[in-house]
């Protein structure tokens, strides 16, 4: 389909709790093919969320199997519509970036392992464990449903958010 503009903080869309999906059609297929499209092109990006490409409905897609940190567990590529988490375990720390807050990273603790229901591309429920990196990535995407920016969950701004070196 298309790649997309990411929407930067603090575009107003970004901060919205997204609606379910409530049919699936060739809108949501579209809308999925084009939010896989902007994650491929980005070419570092392990993730994305629809409010991210100006769409406030509850689908994400996530890969980190490219990742040096992901791809020894993982998935592959997830088309995750209307995720849920059911399940958490654990905790861990790790540095997060996001294209929608492209000067910045920072420490944000999230579950280490997780366990989420969603439809798949084609309308299915699916129901997967996910761990690590993977795990973190999923909860980072999920966020944006909920109007949330790892911003939002770094303990403290001036200890745990750095800008990027350019």
């Amino acid at each position: 389909m298309a790649v997309k503009e990411i929407r930067l903080y603090p575009d107003p869309i970004l901060k919205q709790v997204c609606e379910p999906v409530t049919c699936m059609d060739a809108r949501i297929d579209a809308l999925v093919q084009d939010l896989l499209d902007t994650m491929i092109a980005a070419g570092h990006s392990v993730g994305v969320a629809a409010p991210q490409i100006g769409v406030s409905l509850r689908v994400v897609v996530v890969d980190v199997s490219n990742s040096k940190l992901g791809r020894d567990d993982n998935h592959g590529q997830l088309v995750m519509i209307n995720p849920e988490i059911v399940e958490r375990e654990g905790e861990r720390v790790m540095r997060e970036g996001c294209m929608s807050v492209p000067d910045y990273t920072g420490n944000v603790t999230r579950a280490e392992s997780i366990v989420v229901q969603y439809l798949d591309r084609s309308g299915s429920e699916r129901v997967i464990r996910a761990n690590g990196f993977e795990a973190v990535a999923i909860q980072h995407e999920m966020d944006h449903l909920d109007g949330m920016l790892f911003l939002d969950r770094v303990s403290n701004l001036k200890t745990d958010v750095f800008r990027r070196k350019k």
